[in-house]
């Protein structure tokens, strides 16, 4: 099979630390993002250009609508709702008591549950762990993660892909989605440390998995069988951190960077570090599922 190249383009020069997680909020037309180390969430309007920033004082790793014009968001020590007049309410403080660990990657499933995964400040292997927040609480998935990270489902709701970063994989899971069960965990990727290290992903409308590849200045896709089909460059971006699609017909693939652990030169040569870029890859994207305990 041949493999095609595309190449994104910078569509906000955002200047993050580390830019991660969008999401397309059909309620608004924005993309939802978050500055993970700034610990801000944001919504940025493709046709205006114009972004919007709210600090909520810790780290965030994840966001997801809720209600009418909520979020639900996975913040350091746990899951908080981010109601539009600025409050909070704390719905599950999970790692309040384990300042060693945060939040990092999650997204919503289409029964309504919330799905996060969790990383250790120091990288220390099997630390970390996926979680589950739904109208029954929050629950331990899986256990004995390196560093949590991108997650995502195939459009027939039968299989749900993580990524574990430290471990330089990407993993595929039965799933229920009547229930929220996973089962028969088995290897999807195993990813070259020569082409960076895997994070965040999402699944398009045709079953392909978007891998974003950090330290790479690469977005991968493959098809439901583990065959690389299509390459995308990030230009002036080596830490390339998420993808997500958006726009009106979701037909924009959205590509989050960072300039974190980058010295003064190479933030100076890398002028889309930190941004966010797109590009239009002939596919489409799954709509963004809300959190609906």
């Amino acid at each position: 099979m041949a493999v095609r190249t595309l190449q994104a383009e910078p569509v906000l020069l955002a200047g993050a630390e580390l830019a991660e997680g969008p999401r397309w909020d059909a309620r608004t037309q924005r993309l939802l993002w978050v500055d993970i180390l700034a610990g801000a969430v944001h919504a940025f309007d493709p046709v205006s250009g114009r972004d919007v920033r709210r600090d909520l004082g810790r780290h965030v790793g994840a966001v997801a609508p809720y209600g009418e014009d909520g979020l639900v968001a996975a913040v350091r020590e746990g899951f908080v709702r981010l109601n539009a007049d600025g409050s909070e309410q704390v719905l599950a403080p999970v790692l309040a008591e384990h300042p060693g660990l945060r939040f990092n990657d999650g997204r919503a499933d289409r029964a309504g549950r919330f799905w996060a995964d969790t990383l250790s400040y120091r990288m220390e292997p099997g630390r970390a762990a996926l979680f589950r927040l739904d109208g029954a609480g929050c629950t331990e998935v899986v256990d004995g993660v390196g560093l949590g990270n991108g997650l995502d489902w195939s459009p027939d709701d039968r299989t749900f892909y993580f990524v574990d970063t430290l471990a330089q994989t990407v993993d595929a899971f039965d799933f229920d989605l009547d229930t929220g069960a996973l089962a028969r965990r088995r290897r999807f990727l195993d990813i070259d440390p020569g082409l960076g290290s895997p994070d965040g992903l999402t699944v398009d409308a045709d079953g392909g998995v978007w891998l974003a590849l950090y330290g790479g200045g690469q977005v991968h896709r493959y098809t439901p069988d583990g065959v690389l089909d299509t390459i995308v460059a990030v230009p002036a971006a080596t830490q390339t951190t998420s993808v997500g699609f958006g726009g009106p017909g979701l037909d924009v693939l959205f590509v989050t960077t960072a300039r974190e652990h980058l010295d003064a030169a190479a933030r100076a040569a890398q002028t889309n570090a930190g941004g966010i870029l797109a590009v239009r890859p002939g596919t489409v994207g799954q709509p963004t599922a809300s959190y609906a305990p």
